[in-house]
């Protein structure tokens, strides 16, 4: 029996390396068995040249040693739970750490964190406003103590317009932002317009000083420019009210918001309005804090309607003036008291804190003409009036300017009467009689049946006086006639014999 012999392909791989010979050999015909217990070894690949025998599989994770040949530690889930930190006593633990290090130090100060303006915010000075002190002035800057003590601000000097900073001066002041190289706040004046150098230092919010250089062909807003950037002003926005003639604006300087903003397109819509309510809201909080009925307030007519006319207080808020409280005499326009812009005197006479309403009065400030009317008339005086209002109740007279009583229904006629009308007429004349008068509420109760019923009275006495004299004329007249002697009949003067049987 020859042994056989060994294939040049076999010398060779036997010659090389155990892993090198591994990757030369050729792929191994896939176990038959394959889910049948061994499937887990055959996917495994190839069995190692090494190796002797099947594959054993390998342990679980957790069991395998570590390479330096040491076993992990057995951790059952009930130990793990168990090692679980509690979320309270972490926050607490977190919180006593974060006191012990803070110390005594003020958080509530100002911190650069809350400086920094936030990402996307396009409205600046939208911080809560801080009071700081002037601690020095170099240049065009003017650098600020900001309450805190983390940080200092730096002012514009161009801010302050044509009054000069003082060092140890107060100022109110926005947060705009922070500037990281020099490690200060950027400030800016309460109600201050912003520097603009170019398009990249306009944002949206940002208060601008604008100057009025024209109107625009169609006349529905005014062409501005902002340091040479050139925007545009509706009408609507020049002012918190109706402007007839916007060309009176023209190269004036006005102090407005950035309303609308496109770099790209180079558009710029700003708002004169939109600052003028917001410095509107900020004076109506200390206006609503100090009003109280009664007390005498100077305000600006802005609007007239036909039942009164809007003041404006203080540029806070806006009263109104009834019809009825503008004179004590009776008048059909307002416009005939008051006029647009005159600078008027009231009196607050009702408020309503809660719908933020102010009721005025013009003629409470004048004396009333009930007093002088009470004082020169009393009750059961009588006077002639003029009929001015009827209604279904009874009908107005005004006896005196200024002062009108109520003749009712009842006290019109001696019979009853079903319409006042059937009565009175509108301006008629009649003669009354006051039945009552409170001075104080302005009120009078006049009568037209009491000198009706007197005038029938007297009527009916003139009526029977009369007759009495007509029936005592008559009998008069019958006692002294004479008698005319020609008058034949009668008996005569001769006696008259009778007659009589036995």
């Amino acid at each position: 029996m020859t042994e056989p012999t060994a294939s040049p392909m076999s010398e060779q791989t036997a010659s090389l390396p155990p892993v090198a010979a591994a990757v030369s050999q050729p792929p191994s015909a896939p176990s038959q068995d394959r889910g049948q217990g061994q499937g887990r070894d055959d996917r495994r690949g190839p069995p190692h040249p090494g190796d002797r025998g099947p594959r054993k599989p390998l342990p679980p994770r957790g069991e395998r040693p570590r390479p330096d040949g040491t076993m992990p530690q057995q951790l059952d889930q009930r130990d793990f739970a168990a090692l679980r930190p509690n979320k309270r006593d972490l926050d607490d633990g977190l919180e006593a750490e974060l006191n012990a290090a803070l110390g005594n130090f003020d958080v509530t100060g100002t911190t650069v964190e809350e400086a920094k303006p936030k990402k996307g915010s396009a409205v600046p000075g939208s911080q809560s406003k801080k009071r700081g002190q002037i601690i020095g002035i170099h240049g065009k800057d003017v650098f600020i103590e900001v309450p805190g003590g983390r940080s200092q601000g730096v002012l514009p000097i161009l801010q302050f317009g044509d009054a000069k900073p003082k060092i140890g001066e107060f100022v109110e002041f926005d947060i705009e932002g922070y500037d990281g190289s020099n490690g200060l706040l950027k400030l800016t004046m309460t109600g201050s317009s912003i520097v603009v150098t170019d398009w990249s230092s306009i944002a949206r919010g940002m208060i601008v000083e604008a100057k009025v250089t024209g109107v625009n062909k169609n006349g529905t807003g005014l062409m501005v420019e902002v340091n040479g950037i050139k925007g545009f002003m509706p009408v609507s926005q020049i002012d918190l009210y109706r402007v007839e003639k916007p060309e009176d604006y023209i190269n004036q300087k006005l102090k407005c918001i950035v309303n609308e903003l496109d770099v790209a397109e180079r558009n710029l819509v700003l708002s004169r309005r939109a600052l003028l309510e917001r410095e509107k809201a900020e004076k109506a909080e200390k206006f609503w804090a100090t009003i109280e009925e009664g007390q005498t307030r100077t305000g600006i007519v802005r609007s007239i309607k036909p039942f009164g006319a809007f003041v404006d207080l203080d540029g806070a808020a806006d009263g109104l003036i009834p019809v009825s409280e503008m004179s004590w005499n009776r008048i059909g326009d307002p416009s005939e008291v008051v006029s647009l812009g005159q600078k008027v005197e009231v009196v607050v006479a009702r408020l309503d804190f809660e719908a933020r309403k102010i009721g005025l009065s013009l003629k409470q400030l004048i004396r009333s003409p009930w007093d002088d009317f009470a004082e020169a008339h009393k009750t059961g005086a009588r006077l002639v009036g003029k009929v001015t209002r009827i209604e279904d109740f009874g009908a107005f007279v005004e006896v005196a300017p200024g002062i009108e009583g109520l003749m009712h229904i009842s006290e019109m006629a001696t019979l009853r009467i079903r319409r006042v009308r059937d009565a009175v007429t509108d301006g008629q004349e009649v003669a009354v009689q006051i039945l009552s008068i409170d001075a104080k509420a302005r009120r009078m109760s006049l009568s037209l049946k009491a000198l009706l019923a007197e005038a029938e009275t007297a009527e009916d006495a003139k009526n029977d006086a009369e007759k009495e004299a007509d029936a005592k004329e008559a009998e008069a007249r019958m006692v002294a006639r004479k008698l005319n002697p020609n008058l034949r009949g009668g008996i005569g003067t001769g006696k008259l014999l009778f007659d009589v049987g036995e």
